[in-house]
């Protein structure tokens, strides 16, 4: 079983992965892993080792793969045998990444990341904005080409029954 997530800051990515990893005993990564390096502070790690960790995921027989990233990593789209895309309601999105903010900083919540002011500014009002304006609308029109694979979902819910459909009529896909 191959599974590309895809949505906004706030959408539940990480959240359904898990979720589905657990469910399906698929590992599961977040591309922010691969595109960050976790042991500093807002550093990036360099192109050939984010596309190298990226393909060595990719050789696995399954996987589930999350992240807002569509810009590289195609594969991705073509080697999954569902793509999801998350679009639920942007007052939903806004409201579950101050939620993450002030849950990480009282340290409720453990965060791959330090949460600074400026990473809730960029989350709510640059990457989200662009998401729906700028993202979806390219992302649609990427994934045009597997659109016999891609979901498009408002709510997290509606994935699992869509799951099963998919997991009960696909062929070389097991659960």
């Amino acid at each position: 079983m191959k599974i590309r997530i895809i949505g906004p800051c706030g959408s539940g990515k990480t959240y359904i992965a898990k979720e589905l990893s657990r469910k399906y005993n698929t590992p599961y990564y977040e591309l922010d892993n691969l595109v960050w390096n976790r042991t500093e502070v807002q550093r990036r790690n360099p192109v050939e080792v984010r596309d190298a960790k990226l393909m060595d995921i990719l050789r696995q027989d399954s996987w589930i793969i999350e992240g807002v990233h569509y810009k590289w990593g195609m594969d991705t789209f073509r080697q999954a045998d569902i793509i999801v895309i998350i679009k639920p309601n942007k007052l939903a999105t806004q409201y579950r990444v101050v939620r993450r903010f002030i849950r990480t900083r009282l340290r409720v919540e453990s965060s791959n990341y330090r949460q600074t002011l400026h990473n809730l500014y960029t989350m709510l009002f640059v990457w989200n904005k662009d998401y729906y304006s700028v993202s979806l609308p390219a992302i649609m029109n990427l994934t045009d080409a597997y659109s016999d694979k891609r979901v498009v979902i408002v709510n997290n819910r509606d994935l699992h029954a869509i799951m099963e459909e998919r997991l009960n009529n696909r062929e070389g896909i097991h659960q």
